[in-house]
Order: C-alpha cells, then structure tokens, then sequence
C-alpha cells in the first residue's frame, strides 16, 4: 500500500513544483515554433497552473523528423532487446523515487483525487512499464514448418515512427499503456498529451531521459487537436498511430490515414457499459461496492465505467438501499484531501456537459444525489423508464448511474447488447452457468463476473463495435500492433535445386 501524505503536505508540495511547460523534442524542453501559449488550470479551483507552449503544424514536424532520425539511424530500434529493457527499468526507478511528485501533478491537473493518483494512477503506471520492460527479451520469434529445403523465418520488426494521441482522464496510465510496449518494440514515438492535462506526461519524458533514453526516442507535443493531433495524424511519416479518446474524434484519424499514407490506426474509444446484476446475485452489499465503483471511481471519467444498472426485478430496491449506503463513503470535495473520493471533472466545458444531463432525467427519477456546484457533481443514480432513455444511450463520461429494470435474464442480455459501444460489462449471478453463458453473449471486449474490473496488465483491453478496434492495450498482445511481421524464406537447395545433405 502506497504511503499517503496528510491535505497540507500535499497542498505544500503543489506549490512547490517547477511545471513543464513547454514540448519536449529531441531530448529538450522547447517552446512551440510560433512562440503562442495556452493557459492549464486546476479545476478543482479554476486558478492558472501554467501557460503551456502551444505546438502546431511544424512543431509537428520537426517532432516527427527527430523520431524518424532515431529511428533509423537505430540508437533505439536496434539496441539488444535487453539493453532497451535496462533504460526501461532506471525509468521505472526513477518513477518510483518521484511517486508524490507525479501524483500531485496528475491531481492538480485533471481534479483527480490525489489518493486514486497516488494509490492507483501511478503504482499502475510504473508496473505498466516495468511489465512490458521485462517482457522485452522474451518474446520469441517463430520457424515456420516448412521442407527440408527451405527455412521459413517469421520475425516481428518495431513498425516505425508510431503517434499516441493520450485522453485527459488517466494521463500518465494510458501512456504507460502506449509507449510500455511501443517503446519495448523498438519504435520512436511523438506523444500529443491531451491539452487539459499534459504536465506529467512531460515530467516523465524528462525522467525517461534522465534514464538513458536516447534523445528523439520520446517526443511529446502539446496543444490543442487541431494543431496537433490532426497534423500527426495526417502526417506522411508517422506509420501508425494509437488513439484513446472519444468515438467521434476516433472517426476523425480514420479519415486522416485514408487522406494520407494509409498508416494503420488503433482506436480504444467510447463506452457505455452495462452491469447486470440477476436476482440470485449472492451478498448485495458486496455487489453494492463493485457497482459504486464501477459507476463513480474516477468521478465516472472512465470509458469502462458501469454506466448502465441492469437489474433484475425482486432485488432492486435492496441493491439500491445498500448502493445508497455505499455512495456515501464516497465524500465529494477537494482532490488534495486524501480522503476525497469524488474530485472535480475535469473542466468547465465538461463539467457543464456532464452537469447538463442533470437536465434530461425527465421521466426518470433521481433516487440518489444530482448536486452540482459549478466544479464538481455528486454521485448521482437515476432509475429511468427503459434503455431508449438519453441517460442510457449517450456516453455521459461523469458519476451519473441509470437503473434499468428487468424481469429475466434473457431480457437482461438483450439490452446490455443494445448499445452501439461495446467495450466493458459486468454481470453478478450464483448461477455458474448463466454466469459463463452471460459473459459468452454480451458483445464487449472485457466482461467480468461478480466483479467490475478491467482485468489486469496481462490482460488485453480494448472493445467491439465502436468502442474500438485495430489492436488491444495490455497483455502481450499489445505488443502486436506496435510491430509489423516478417516472413523470411531461406532456399537451402543447391544449384540444381537438390536438398543439401
């Protein structure tokens, strides 16, 4: 368990930080070409943290030239697999050291809760990549089966120059989830850190450097999507690019790839995840605490949150007596104080998206919370009529839980399918194989059992429909779409095409 610092220590040391502000390209701090800046705030208080270098086009490119440099003239890509695994673990030594540091950091800048950051976010960001550091030199390339005059060689190489477009909810999780096996494989990467929360993504490219990681092997470009992410999206030496986002701005890379070179796209995008709970579920009171969880850790700004409450008729109320209970060892308030639990969301344009589905319960009923107070908005649970309701379609993306009523399990299934997402879903049953069938029917690319998780670094994340596609993050496959393979065919035969003996 990661030791907590008390409110004023954490307090303290957020006053104390230097902020990175500028891009961080070819091993140095730069500002952006045109000199232009753009204002990060705390939004858990709404004061200015720092005036950031505002990159655009040709910050982009000069970002991804370094990256080709390095890549090619192989400083990184053709080290041995175990010297790269080495710079990987001095960084996660490194990490370790600076664990409040970045915790504070991830806080102030996204009005997470310090304790999610410093017991969850960074302990998780730093066995990310000393996961796939290990796994580095122990992934094996394969010999085809092929005749005796022949050997058939099937090896992966680092795919290139590779673009990882960060979302603002877990910024240094989700590049610990990129760049772990990107860099593992060998390729450069430009890292455009989403524009609300880019100062630990910065802090951490520093420390990668301070590791020993050769300089143009790790870029990252600040500013806004338009400036920056389209560019490297659309730009012609980038070989692929790893988005985690929304669906809508997923759509978009689409597009750029098809406008440019073709360059392969991995999209892990949207959700709105359905938890199931039958009405032989065992312990509600434990299954109250996965749903609170599921629906409000991280205040809901999570694309795996269980968003959609599909309960059976009989035990809703009593599951919603005790989600009642649990919500209120949730405490809303500031995201320095080590006892909050609900932070602020994290900005004023989706505070007021979020707090706007307030607005729209209509024929729902608001059975617990739907505070807002300008920063943050309370848990909140809305039993609502059917799964045509808003509250059920749109991916709300803050602590807003619909309840939908169902009779059996059947119908249970047909509405967790009804969604045009399909990233992540639960179901809670005694019944071992409603539980097996139930996981095997719902359309989703993780579904747990008695339980709301993601699984864990060794298990690969990602979703069906338009949640995503193109590859998976964790696991060892994530390795996969940061490689291309190659088939090499070995002719043993002599001259006259006999077998050599």
């Amino acid at each position: 368990m990661t030791d907590l610092l008390t409110k004023g220590e954490y307090a303290a040391l957020a006053k104390s930080l230097e902020l990175p502000v500028n891009a961080f390209i070819d091993g140095s701090f730069r500002p952006a070409q045109s000199g232009k800046t753009f204002e990060t705030v705390n939004p858990a208080t709404g004061a200015k943290l720092a005036d950031m270098a505002a990159c655009g086009p040709e910050d982009v490119d000069f970002a991804v030239a370094k990256a080709r440099d390095a890549f090619e003239d192989g400083r990184w890509s053709r080290l041995h697999p175990g010297e790269r695994k080495e710079v990987l673990l001095k960084l996660v030594k490194l990490l370790e050291r600076n664990q409040p540091e970045l915790a504070v950091l991830e806080s102030i800048d996204s009005g997470k809760p310090v304790y999610d950051c410093a017991t969850t976010d960074i302990p998780e960001t730093i066995h990310c990549l000393k996961w796939h550091a290990e796994l580095i030199d122990k992934i094996y390339d394969q010999v085809a089966p092929s005749s005796d005059s022949h050997v058939a060689l099937v090896v992966r190489e680092a795919v290139g120059v590779v673009g990882l477009v960060l979302p603002w909810n877990f910024p240094l999780l989700m590049l610990a989830w990129k760049i772990g096996p990107a860099l593992a494989a060998g390729c450069s990467v430009v890292v455009k850190p989403a524009a609300e929360t880019s100062l630990s993504t910065l802090r951490l490219a520093e420390l990668a450097m301070e590791a020993g990681l050769p300089a143009g092997v790790l870029n990252v470009v600040t500013g806004g999507g338009a400036e920056v992410g389209e560019p490297l999206g659309r730009h012609p030496d980038v070989d692929m690019v790893s988005f985690t986002g929304s669906t809508a701005t997923g759509r978009r890379f689409l597009h750029y790839s098809a406008d440019s070179n073709l360059k392969e796209v991995v999209l892990e995008m949207g959700g709105k995840n359905p938890c199931i709970v039958l009405d032989d579920a065992e312990n509600l009171d434990v299954v109250a605490a996965h749903v609170v969880n599921g629906a409000f850790w991280n205040m809901g700004e999570n694309c795996s949150a269980a968003s959609r409450l599909i309960v059976q008729s009989g035990i809703k109320d009593r599951l919603l007596e005790k989600v009642a209970a649990h919500v209120r060892e949730w405490p809303v308030g500031d995201p320095l104080d080590p006892e909050t639990r609900i932070g602020a969301l994290v900005s004023k344009a989706h505070y007021d998206k979020v707090a706007g589905y307030l607005d729209k319960v209509g024929k729902g009923k608001v059975v617990i919370g739907g505070e807002a107070n300008g920063t943050h908005v309370s848990p909140t649970v809305v039993e609502i009529p059917g799964n045509d309701h808003v509250l059920a379609r749109e991916e709300i993306f803050g602590p807003i839980l619909s309840v939908i009523e169902v009779g059996s399990f059947e119908e249970a299934i047909r509405i967790a399918n009804d969604t045009v997402y399909g990233l992540a879903a639960s179901i809670f049953t005694a019944n071992a194989k409603r539980a097996i069938r139930g996981a095997r029917m719902i359309r989703a690319g993780t579904v747990t059992v008695n339980s709301f998780g993601e699984g864990d670094i060794s298990t690969p994340f990602g979703g069906y429909k338009q949640s995503g596609f193109g590859g998976r993050d964790n696991g060892v496959h994530a390795h996969d779409q940061y490689t291309q393979l190659k088939t090499i065919w070995l002719d043993l035969s002599d001259d006259a095409g006999n077998t050599v003996d």
